[in-house]
Order: C-alpha cells, then sequence, then structure tokens
C-alpha cells in the first residue's frame, strides 16, 4: 500500500459515506490506511444519514483515532459563470465546480492539501457512493495534474486509482473542460453515464457491483 509520508509524489483517497453505516466508514477508512478525514462537502449534513452529520460525525471520529478538518473551500454546489469556458460539461453542477477551479480560492484550498497529503494519509469525504457522479472526480483531475495520485475507495479491497475525466484539457497544473463535439461526447450528462472506463457501478445500498469489461476492453482494477 502507498505511503503518503514517504519521500515522492502524495497519495490521496476518496470516499462517499453514501447510505453505509458508520462503523462500515471507519473500517474502509482504515484498511485504506488513513488517518485524516476532510470533509468536501458544502454543506456537511445529512437528513437521512445523520451520522454524518458535522455536529457529531468530528467527535465519532476522534473517538476511533480518525482526525476530521472540513474544507468547504473544496465544496461543490457552485454556479457556473455566463462565460464559462468549461462547457464540455454538460451538467450545470459540473461545469460550476470547473469554473470555481480556476480561482485563487480554489488554489489555495487545492495547494493546501497537497501539502496536507504529504503529511498525513488522507482521505477525501463526499456523499456520492462513486466519484463519477460527485465533484470529488474533478478535484482528483486537477491533483492529478498537481502529480499527485488519487485513489477512490469503492469498498473492501483495494482502492481505484483515479483516470482523468477523458475530454479534460491539462494546461501546466491548470485543468479544463472546453466543448466537444456531441458524437464524441463520453458523459453525456451527470448522472446519466459513466466514462468508459469507470470503476464497478454502485448498488443503492452503496455496495460496489463488478461488472465484467466488454470484449477487448482493459479491466477495470
Amino acid at each position: 500500500m502507498p505511503d503518503p509520508t514517504a519521500a515522492g509524489p502524495a497519495v490521496v483517497r476518496t470516499i462517499g459515506h453514501s447510505t453505509r453505516s458508520f462503523d462500515e466508514l471507519v473500517e474502509l477508512l482504515r484498511s485504506a490506511g488513513v488517518r485524516r478525514v476532510v470533509d468536501i462537502r458544502t454543506v456537511p449534513r445529512s437528513r437521512h444519514n445523520p451520522q454524518f452529520d458535522r455536529a457529531t460525525l468530528p467527535g465519532a471520529l476522534a473517538r476511533e483515532g480518525l482526525d476530521y478538518r472540513h474544507a468547504p473551500a473544496l465544496g461543490g454546489l457552485r454556479r457556473p459563470a455566463r462565460d464559462s469556458s468549461n462547457t464540455g460539461w454538460r451538467n450545470a453542477s459540473f461545469r460550476g465546480f470547473a469554473d470555481y477551479m480556476q480561482t485563487p480560492t480554489f488554489e489555495r484550498a487545492i495547494r493546501d492539501l497537497v501539502t496536507e497529503a504529504r503529511s498525513t494519509p488522507l482521505a477525501l469525504l463526499c456523499a456520492e457512493a462513486v466519484p463519477w457522479r460527485c465533484h470529488r472526480s474533478l478535484v482528483a483531475d486537477a491533483l492529478l495534474a498537481r502529480g499527485v495520485s488519487v485513489l477512490h475507495i469503492l469498498g473492501a479491497g483495494s482502492p481505484s486509482p483515479h483516470v482523468r475525466t477523458p475530454f479534460a484539457v491539462v494546461e501546466g497544473e491548470q485543468v479544463r473542460y472546453p466543448p466537444v463535439e456531441v458524437s464524441d461526447h463520453p458523459l453525456e450528462s451527470f448522472g446519466d453515464a459513466r466514462p468508459p472506463d469507470a470503476p464497478p457501478r454502485a448498488s443503492s445500498s452503496g455496495a460496489v457491483r463488478r461488472r465484467r469489461p466488454p470484449a477487448g476492453a482493459a479491466g477495470t482494477e
């Protein structure tokens, strides 16, 4: 298992709490060697899963020996700019976050995260079980552009390495999602399609269902 504290590139893991129990989340974090949870939910509460409310989550994690930090500067729910250059995203939420990624506020937040990851094994926490339905996939794109390895914790077993969004354009440390031809668009809309090499799909319970790659395709492990 890669050690984020070792010399060399930092490693950031991600996880979505979904409908998991608190104990299940803790077990997955421990199995991945995580010692700190960085919560990137803009609104860190859940009506249906109150075990992940900010009012109780930090204390519960502390009792399990895990640190907690809320990072609203990495949170989603951003509105797209009128002159957005990220129209490769048809979903307004993803396009809005992509626009936000070009701001000084995001730049400071992502740099602080990279520094933190070099000294502490951490995982980004959001709500969605799978990253391709969550803005943490865009955060992962930004981390890859900065030389950081990203591993998605989907369930028991080895985390899945992040694969950059197919239509992302990287210029230095900046990531853009320019418009693409409809026939070439790998994601028709947020939630309606998945990257062609996406990891296994998750069930409504948050468990991951393994799928067999199509003939001629590379495996997803």
